[in-house]
């Protein structure tokens, strides 16, 4: 290729390097193709580590964001074309070149479609086809591309799940790094499938963090990321209640924490100033072991009925003291009764400063039932 050719490829080789840079979390790989005659010579960068390597000719070399545009060029000289193929999560560059012309392309490939069985009539934010190797991975697909028979409701919960904290994220993109917090993580399936919306199809610049006292659990987590490439994740065997940020935390995170765990998430997202906390509580022990109230013994006197009123109180006194801390709370169901009835969400988004109003009507409801829940020192 003549060197004006060269000069315009390595123009478009500068706009790839600076993506290389800005989104090195999410960046692939880099995938050259040199053609000569009918000949074909690739050529390919990958990460490794926190750098960068090319793999050409046999040779394994270190390469930086910077070089990529002035090495990738100069040896287009010697070829009659070449195909630059750019990949980050979420997108696809495409620069072909040669005498003729040099053309350069975009894909999104969140846009991707599949076909699916799967309530036909619901629109998928975390679509098949555009994810399936985030739903391999997580099991929600078999390695035949299909949905598996029984992970047909975890696929709707999930995707439900997104939709619904969507508004939430709304509210979070000012155009900065978002971080979210993932609280009793598990195997973060949630943190997995949030992030690929965020970043795949929203093109948001965020962090994921993800929380668990079960060294095994935080080892399927990291396997899981490294296998999907999703450097932007990191995940930490610690206690909720003993873990501190060392970072601004925009969004925590926490489904189906049990009993008093859900009370730790709450804390530790008022106590890091957290701009919004999802919550979807689980089991409610503590209220049950505690609470009591002269007026309504009789309406509790069979277990079942006070079981479930224990739940109520549980979330309510939640609400009530999240809103005294300053945030705006919505309270609504998460998915069907009949699916399981863990199904309450909490959402509180942070609006404000402390409110004493709300602080008062949740001490006085703490001492109608002769309470004194985990929360207050979580707090």
């Amino acid at each position: 290729m003549k060197k004006q050719t060269c000069t315009k490829i390595a123009l478009f080789l500068t706009g790839i390097a600076s993506r290389m840079t800005e989104n090195a979390d999410f960046f692939v790989c880099i995938d050259i193709a040199y053609k000569s005659g009918t000949k074909v010579f690739d050529a390919h960068i990958e990460r490794d580590g926190a750098d960068y390597i090319m793999r050409y000719n046999g040779t394994k070399t270190p390469i930086s964001a910077d070089c990529v545009a002035g090495v990738v060029s100069a040896e287009c000289e010697k070829y009659d074309a070449v195909t630059v193929t750019y990949k980050e999560r979420g997108a696809t560059v495409t620069i072909d070149g040669s005498d003729r012309a040099v053309t350069t392309k975009q894909q999104d490939s969140a846009n991707v479609v599949g076909e699916t069985e799967v309530q036909s009539k619901r629109d998928y934010l975390i679509k098949v086809g555009a994810a399936d190797t985030l739903l391999k991975e997580i099991g929600i697909l078999g390695k035949d591309g299909k949905l598996k028979n029984d992970m047909t409701r975890k696929y709707s919960q999930i995707d439900h799940f997104v939709e619904l904290v969507a508004p939430v994220i709304d509210a979070l993109d000012r155009g900065k790094r978002i971080c979210v917090l993932d609280c009793g993580c598990g195997k973060s399936y949630l943190s997995f499938v949030l992030n690929f919306y965020m970043r795949d199809i929203r093109k948001l610049d965020c962090r994921f963090i993800g929380i668990d006292y079960s060294e095994t659990v935080i080892e399927a987590s990291r396997r899981m990321a490294k296998n999907l490439g999703y450097n932007n994740m990191e995940f930490i065997c610690a206690d909720i209640n003993s873990y501190t940020p060392n970072e601004r935390i925009d969004m925590l995170i926490s489904l189906h924490a049990c009993d008093t765990a859900t009370d730790m998430a709450i804390g530790l997202g008022i106590r890091s100033k957290s701009a919004a906390i999802i919550a979807v509580p689980c089991c409610h022990k503590e209220m049950l072991s505690q609470y009591d109230c002269a007026p309504i013994a009789p309406l509790i006197s069979h277990p079942i009925f006070k079981a479930r009123l224990a739940d109520t109180l549980t979330d309510a006194m939640r609400t009530l003291m999240l809103e005294g801390k300053g945030y705006e709370v919505t309270a609504m169901e998460y998915i069907s009764p009949l699916e399981t009835p863990k199904n309450l969400m909490i959402k509180a988004v942070r609006k404000g400063g402390e409110r004493a109003d709300k602080l008062a009507q949740y001490r006085s409801m703490a001492e109608l039932f002769g309470v004194r829940l985990s929360l207050e020192k979580y707090v």
